[in-house]
């Protein structure tokens, strides 16, 4: 039998023993930590670096935030927005991001009884003046004449309507038509709504459908408005001759008794008829007067008793008289349409339109030249047009045949300034001319009429 002599090593650990030495250990620890924080609490170090603080840093050296406040409050920072109303906008929109909830519905009631917000329309220009992000001013173009500003003051939101003013030249423009009347304008350099108030004046004597011709030609003294030395709007057309087919035709704008502008020959007889020429002012006629038409949808010959003019859908629709609304509804064959009386003889009908125009209704007194509608396909149509009728006591007739009675003409009292102003104007529609004649007083009674 083997012996093992090695001496066996005591596994057995002790745990009091152990314990006690960290415990000894960590106490002793604990009291020369706490020893040390009392030695620096009664003992501070003079100059502890990382806590200084120079105070006059302060000053020098401030936050960003505090340099942003600093500068506001001393110089207040302007801004203007410039923008165009955006379809759909409303003013809770607009004024979102400088005015509250409650503010915004103030503004709204301040503006009700001059201009309601509600008619803010959509491609008209604005500007909001903000002072460090606040409303400070609001400015909006109403139309060519006027403009909407509301300024912020103590006691509330101050609104006013007031004139755009305005630097005014008198211009002529002339030009020969190589295509249409419209063209004719561009080529000159100017803006379309020369071209519409020119076809305005003449609309009792030319017909800008059927009658122009290639070589027909335009002279217009007329009013150019502007803004900070820069083109805004036309004015008033002063004077203006139309040559078509060898006639030749001329304009003058005069005051009559009554204080009303209106546009009369070298003769002093008024362009002003008592009916147009068109209900359009251009287009074409796709169907005329006729007792025999095959009817393009009903596939039958039938009379036709009207006007067919073609043109582009929403086309403004201009009635040819003054008259009163008998009727505004909608059937299958005329689709939507329109009556008017004009006296005790004569009715006009128009018929196929896309929409009436805002505010008609049966009752309404119209004015001629006034739009009471929009070209449209409605009822039985195969595309857009307008089907024009006129009626006399009762009885359909031509409406390209009826003969025009002219208004009144210049009073024999003041015929004589008339020949005056006529002597004037001639020698400025023959030769190109441009007179700057200053600011426009709109306080006074002379205030351009609008094209």
């Amino acid at each position: 039998m083997m012996i093992d002599f090695k001496p066996q090593r005591n596994k057995e650990k002790k745990p009091g023993l152990y314990r006690c030495g960290w415990m000894l250990s960590a106490m002793g620890g604990g009291l020369f930590l706490l020893l040390l924080g009392c030695f620096f609490v009664f003992n501070p170090p003079a100059h502890p670096p990382s806590l200084a603080v120079d105070a006059s840093a302060r000053t020098i050296e401030p936050k960003p935030a505090i340099v942003s406040t600093v500068s506001s409050a001393a110089d207040p920072k302007k801004e203007i927005v410039e923008k165009m109303i955006e379809p759909g906008e409303t003013a809770s929109h607009l004024f979102s991001s400088c005015l509250l909830v409650p503010e915004i519905y103030a503004l709204d009631d301040a503006c009700r009884k001059v201009f309601p917000l509600t008619r803010l329309r959509a491609g008209q220009p604005c500007r909001i003046h903000l002072t460090d992000g606040a409303f400070e001013k609001f400015v909006y173009e109403i139309d060519a004449q006027d403009q909407l500003e509301i300024t912020r003051g103590d006691a509330g939101f101050e609104v006013k309507k007031i004139p755009i003013a305005y630097a005014t030249e008198e211009e002529v423009v002339r030009a020969v038509i190589r295509s249409s009347l419209f063209g004719a304008v561009a080529e000159a350099g100017e803006a379309a709504d020369l071209a519409v108030a020119l076809a305005g004046i003449f609309a009792w004597d030319v017909d800008f459908i059927r009658d122009i011709r290639e070589g027909d030609s335009f002279s217009v003294l007329v009013e150019k408005r502007l803004r900070d030395g820069k083109f805004a709007t036309y004015g008033r057309i002063l004077a203006a001759e139309f040559r078509n087919q060898g006639e030749t035709y001329r304009a003058y704008l005069f005051t009559d008794e009554k204080g009303s502008p209106a546009y009369y020959n070298e003769e002093g007889k008024s362009l002003r008829k008592a009916f147009l020429k068109a209900p359009l002012a251009f287009s074409r006629i796709s169907s005329g007067f006729t007792q025999r038409r095959f009817h393009p949808v009903l596939k039958t010959y039938r009379p036709h008793p009207a006007i067919d003019y073609a043109a582009p859908t929403g086309t403004p629709i201009h009635t040819v008289a003054d008259g009163v609304v008998i009727q505004k509804a909608f059937n299958k064959y005329n689709g939507n349409y329109v009556r008017l009386r004009h006296n005790n003889s004569f009715e006009t009908l128009y018929n196929h339109m896309s929409r009436f125009a805002s505010g008609l209704r049966v009752g309404s007194r119209v004015s001629q030249g006034q739009t009471i509608g929009h070209v449209g396909a409605t009822g039985l149509a195969t595309g857009p047009h307008l089907d024009f009728r006129l009626y006399k006591n009762g009885t359909p007739i031509n409406p390209l045949t009826i003969r025009a009675i002219a208004s009144a003409p210049v009073s024999s009292k003041r015929f004589a300034e008339f020949q005056a102003l006529v002597k004037s104007c001639n020698p400025r529609l023959e030769a190109d001319s441009a007179v700057r004649i200053g600011a426009l007083d709109r306080n006074t009674d002379a205030k351009p009429e609008p094209l």
